[in-house]
């Protein structure tokens, strides 16, 4: 291991602030960093090392791979990150645009939406199965779907999400408003008992590999899809109109009161999917 990654190691482990999930991705972002420093020729780094000629050819390879805005955005929060902790929070601007990176875009009116369809036929792992089930019937994530405890979540009339699996830490719920979402908890409290989707005899890494493996083997690809799908189900369900991302009414073509019933939609779908950020639900429904 090279004395920037070792160093950078140490840095986490000292600093470690913000969920499990966060501190693991700011691991992983800083190791490619240091990697691709160390492609670059600086060889004799140390993370109290870091300069703006640094951040500079990173952004330039960055940018030139072409990756989105988001992607490198978030790299940039590492850096910032990595520059705050040794003093050094200069080095970056706090406006992403002066370094040259465009706003993230939100809205494509483009429909993102998976269904599992007949390829779910084909995923031979119970838990692997309920857990996309379960994503499609309630909208969550990968991690949360396969960390599940039915036991725990089922609540009557809604599902609630322990921090330990939700993004970032946010504890949620989620109504139940169909007979379907219900049938879905019935066959995991059934599968999982007073346990999770994860199998007594694997960890969560080994399960998420097993998921991976089952989509691909089945065909089954952009699971996060099923997220959109869950978003303009229930947008529809809570407007009486199809989201701008299925065809339906854009924002501006809306009467006050649609308007109005719009934004409260948005909200609630927001709240469900676990998001902060009203802006968000773009992504999802378009606008």
């Amino acid at each position: 291991m090279d004395d920037l990654t070792y160093t950078l190691r140490q840095l986490c482990q000292r600093n470690r602030d913000g969920s499990y999930t966060t501190q693991a991705d700011r691991m992983r972002s800083l190791a490619l960093v240091a990697r691709q420093l160390r492609e670059a020729g600086f060889r004799q780094m140390k993370a109290s090392s870091l300069k703006g000629k640094h951040v500079q050819v990173l952004l330039d390879r960055w940018q030139g791979e072409c990756l989105s805005s988001g992607t490198i955005k978030n790299r940039l929060s590492h850096l910032r990150w990595w520059a705050e902790k040794i003093g050094k929070s200069g080095i970056l601007p706090a406006d992403n645009t002066k370094l040259g990176v465009a706003e993230r875009r939100y809205v494509t009116n483009i429909s993102k939406a998976r269904e599992l369809g007949t390829g779910l036929d084909q995923v031979t792992d119970a838990h692997v199965r309920l857990s996309l089930q379960l994503q499609a019937a309630f909208g969550l994530r990968r991690k949360e779907a396969i960390k599940f405890q039915p036991s725990y979540a089922d609540r009557g009339d809604h599902i609630a999400l322990k921090g330990a699996w939700t993004k970032g830490g946010r504890e949620r719920i989620v109504p139940i408003t169909t007979a379907e979402q219900r049938e879905v908890l019935q066959a995991a409290h059934r599968l999982a008992g007073a346990g999770s989707l994860i199998p007594a005899h694997k960890t969560f890494i080994q399960q998420q590999h097993v998921y991976d493996g089952q989509c691909k083997a089945a065909g089954l690809s952009h699971m996060h899809g099923l997220r959109h799908q869950y978003a303009q189900s229930r947008y529809e369900a809570l407007t009486g109109w199809k989201a701008p991302a299925l065809g339906g009414p854009c924002a501006e073509n809306l009467a006050p009161p649609q308007r109005l019933l719009d934004t409260s939609a948005r909200q609630t779908i927001s709240r469900e999917l676990g998001h902060e950020r009203l802006q968000v639900t773009a992504v999802y429904l378009g606008r």
